[in-house]
């Protein structure tokens, strides 16, 4: 008897064919584990906690309509879930180094997972000073950031596994539901799609939508209607950024990096003194580091800009059980040519405040919802006009408050990695984890061959900034 099979979502299956030799869609995470674990308790805990979500049981079958999720019969939990040798030092085996784990995954970031088996593994690093490292990769088609934190904690020590049955109903049908309302012309369905479209997005267009008078849903549409007019003209005559060695032709080979932490309640004082948000201080240090390095290398990046496509949830915070993909992007400005650091975190401060209460995360919802009913080399094309727009991709997701336990260990550190679409060469990911912000960079080999350069100047450029808010008067601010 064959084994069930589920359709895929259009948008989840808009993933899966954008991978490329240059860039394959995996996600990749690491946990810094001390005290090392066992590869034996790390399967024990995977087959009883990560194997009760059924997406990584299954493996992807595509066919003539889409791609459909089928269970993996001859499932072997050995082949996802293995144990790293010990790299080689001054010609023998030795314990591991960062930058040898820097390396290796670089060279998971390059190598495809088998199309044959469910598309996820993990990989353990033993002997790393007293500790191990678990790297994670996945598909891009399984879930996105903030459904893989919550995956994250229902496998740790203590932690919840999802709601099977609602889980099931949902994954299985509101996705879709979303992306055909968001496809049709502009009726009272679209406006309910994008009203529970989550938190951010939801909330301006609430706003929007409904004033303190009750509107007719007509009025209510023609206002989104307009809306959505000027996000499309937005995106559909977006300009060209500046043109710098970081963008270009990517090749298969990656570069991982990764740097200092900075304390969390340190960028909330600095955003607090300067009246900006948290995130405006941490894009305008990744925009600051990008141009110091530019400038490095003997760049001119003076009035230059480059653009970075900026994935917004659009999922309700009580369904990140719910795996899939439910974000859209916005393209964000970064203004790598302002060395002022007051000034270009202001000018990102304002980029941010015109993206506000924009829709354009929803259109591009759309777009991938769309994207996904076409042939690959059609989608190819389609979404390569928007990748050759964008130097880089960044990623912003909000990690637990609190230190994680996972088999009886304690988990000091957790960072990811976000691929790249098209001929995008950089990907920047920014985590809070326990009071702790975690930047990590990961670039094409042959447009930024060092990587660590650019990470290595994002904690000065915050320095900058907290120095310059220790100045001001604070007493006047009380």
């Amino acid at each position: 008897m064959a084994p069930a099979a589920h359709r895929m979502s259009k948008v989840d299956t808009a993933w899966l064919r954008m991978d490329t030799d240059a860039n394959l869609m995996m996600i990749h995470g690491i946990w810094f584990i001390r005290p090392g674990i066992t590869l034996e308790a790390l399967r024990e805990r995977v087959a009883q906690r990560l194997l009760q979500y059924p997406r990584f049981r299954q493996k992807v079958v595509e066919d003539t309509l889409g791609a459909q999720w089928v269970e993996d019969e001859a499932f072997d939990i050995a082949h996802h879930v293995q144990l790293e040798p010990a790299r080689p030092r001054r010609g023998r085996a030795g314990a591991w180094t960062e930058k040898a784990l820097q390396q290796r995954v670089a060279e998971l970031a390059s190598t495809p997972l088998d199309p044959a088996r469910p598309l996820w593994q993990m990989h353990l690093v033993q002997d790393l000073d007293g500790a191990s490292a678990l790297i994670a990769r996945l598909h891009h088609c399984i879930a996105d950031g903030i459904a893989l934190i919550a995956v994250m904690l229902s496998i740790t020590d203590g932690g919840k596994p999802p709601p099977a049955r609602r889980q099931r109903e949902a994954q299985l049908s509101e996705p879709d539901w979303l992306s055909d309302a968001l496809l049709k012309p502009i009726t009272g369905l679209t406006v309910k799609a994008i009203g529970m479209a989550g938190s951010g997005v939801a909330k301006s267009v609430d706003l929007m939508l409904h004033p303190e008078q009750p509107l007719d849903v007509s009025v209510q549409a023609a206002k989104l209607g307009y809306q959505m007019v000027s996000d499309v003209a937005a995106l559909a005559l977006m300009g060209d950024d500046s043109p710098t060695r970081l963008k270009g032709k990517p090749g298969p080979g990656k570069r991982v990096a990764w740097g200092h932490r900075l304390p969390l309640d340190a960028v909330k004082a600095v955003g607090k003194a300067m009246g900006v948000s948290v995130n405006d201080v941490l894009l305008s240090c990744v925009a600051g580091a990008l141009g110091g390095y530019l400038r490095a290398q003997g760049d001119e990046v003076d009035g230059k800009e480059i653009r970075a496509m900026v994935p917004v949830n659009l999922r309700p915070m009580e369904r990140v059980y719910q795996l899939g993909n439910r974000f859209g992007l916005v393209p964000l400005l970064l203004p790598i040519g302002i060395d002022n650091p007051v000034k270009r975190l202001y000018a990102v401060h304002a980029r941010m405040q015109e993206l506000k209460g924009s829709l354009q995360p929803v259109l591009a919802f759309g777009l991938l919802s769309a994207a996904g009913l076409l042939i690959k080399p059609v989608q190819h094309a389609m979404l390569n006009i928007f990748a050759r727009k964008a130097t880089a991709v960044m990623t912003n997701v909000p990690g637990p408050a609190e230190p994680l336990k996972f088999c009886g260990s304690t988990v000091e550190r957790v960072m990811f990695w976000v691929p790249q679409s098209g001929d995008i060469g950089v990907g920047v990911s920014i985590l809070t984890y326990a009071g702790q912000v975690e930047f990590g960079l990961i670039t094409d080999a042959g447009l930024c061959p060092d990587p660590q350069a650019v990470v290595d100047r994002f904690e000065p450029e915050f320095r900058k900034l907290l120095m310059l808010s220790l100045m001001l008067p604070w007493e006047e601010r009380v």
